[in-house]
């Protein structure tokens, strides 16, 4: 059984690529446009990792894994914030386990997220 990842952007080709590029490395791939969609996606069935923005409307990333965070009903799920500008306190401060920066290099994704998910596509990645 392949691993799961919820992406979160507001861009839907952003989302598209990631979603592209991680199915094509094995990995089940979810996607939501904003916090408050992936709150719910989370709710229903939680990812084994979550790549979101930071700049989303409605709620931005770091809300997003705030209120994550608060919920003790939810397992513990690594998070890997995907920005424009880097800002690791913050994010450490949250729990991220990484930053990824835009534009995406898929190398990068896939080395990033086999960090936190090894093994975890149904192939090898790469």
């Amino acid at each position: 059984m392949s691993r799961s990842i919820l992406v979160v952007d507001d861009d839907q080709s952003l989302r598209e690529l990631l979603r592209l590029h991680l199915s094509s490395a094995g990995y089940d791939v979810r996607t939501a446009s904003d916090g408050i969609e992936a709150g719910y996606a989370v709710l229903k069935s939680p990812p084994d990792l979550i790549i979101t923005d930071v700049n989303m409307p409605h709620m931005d990333g770091y809300q997003f894994v705030e209120a994550l965070k608060s919920d003790k009903s939810l397992p513990p799920i690594p998070v890997i914030f995907l920005t424009s500008l880097e800002e690791p306190d913050r994010g450490k401060q949250l729990g991220a386990v990484g930053y990824i920066t835009k534009p995406v290099r898929a190398d990068k994704l896939l080395a990033k997220v086999a960090e936190h998910l090894p093994g975890g596509g149904t192939y090898p990645i790469g």
